[in-house]
């Protein structure tokens, strides 16, 4: 038997897709077959272990994100661009007292996000978006506002009344590093953070556990975090992250939808600065 199941790993990174597809194949082939079910699981089970333990499947996941990134990328490109342009000139000025601001208040520049804390590419271009702004010698804030996708409810609308909730009792940074420990706790694609661990999460910034379930479990937050959603429909945003990089001064707009590398990021703020 421990000859059956050993898995030569070498194979096992090179051919991750392959051995992938066998797991799934390997129920309808024991039917068919008419062999041991027991000894078919045995073995995928062993199989999942050890692509686990190799990083294999890992990588296989990272790569699948890849494409969609890149899918993404090229959806967005197709979009007219005057059209994106157009509506994104439509959104609304940064304002203090009601925004999320991360870094200088009075930017020149900054990153408007309308984000979903279930969607995965948003939780790789968090910090992308940390990055620009620490990198950009206080001329770039970024401001997240909520764009909760249906297909990630309710995990998405109950994270981002959480957030508010932080907002709420700690202020404009614990907003920004309850944000993170969601994004850093989530498995994503609306899978969500258990809703008991929400408060947990709280009481780890400093925040009163039982004003913070009690704010959750108001659902005050509801119409903030629905209020974000429609402003951004009624500017163009279809997906998240969706980003609209503005000049404060002047007004000027570029639409960047998308999870961006930082070099395209810096680029449009230096059109923005020219």
């Amino acid at each position: 038997m421990n000859r059956i199941m050993t898995i030569d790993m070498k194979a096992a990174a090179a051919l991750p897709t392959l051995l992938i597809s066998l797991l799934w194949m390997a129920p309808s082939m024991a039917a068919e077959h008419a062999v041991d079910r027991d000894l078919v699981q045995r073995i995928r089970d062993e199989v999942i272990k050890e692509l686990r333990e190799s990083g294999a499947l890992a990588r296989e996941v990272d790569a699948g994100i890849g494409r969609a990134i890149a899918r993404q990328r090229a959806e967005a490109q197709r979009r007219p661009q005057q059209e994106e342009q157009a509506e994104a000139k439509n959104v609304r000025p940064v304002d203090p007292a009601r925004d999320h601001i991360y870094g200088n208040p009075t930017a020149k520049v900054s990153l408007i996000e309308y984000s979903d804390f279930e969607c995965p590419f948003c939780k790789r271009f968090h910090q992308t978006a940390k990055q620009l702004v620490d990198e950009s010698g206080g001329q770039v804030n970024w401001v997240y506002r909520h764009f909760p996708l249906g297909f990630h409810n309710p995990a998405a609308q109950r994270e981002a009344e959480a957030t508010e909730c932080a907002a709420e009792l700690g202020g404009n940074d614990a907003f920004w590093k309850y944000s993170d420990l969601v994004f850093e706790a989530t498995p994503s694609n609306g899978k969500g953070v258990p809703p008991e661990q929400l408060t947990p999460l709280a009481t780890k910034i400093g925040l009163n556990s039982k004003q913070f379930k009690s704010c959750l479990d108001s659902g005050r937050h509801s119409a903030r975090v629905q209020e974000d959603f429609v402003e951004g429909t009624d500017i163009g945003i279809t997906g998240t992250p969706g980003n609209i990089l503005r000049n404060n001064e002047t007004g000027k707009v570029l639409s960047r939808a998308g999870a961006r590398p930082i070099e395209h990021l810096k680029a449009a703020v230096a059109e923005l600065l020219r």
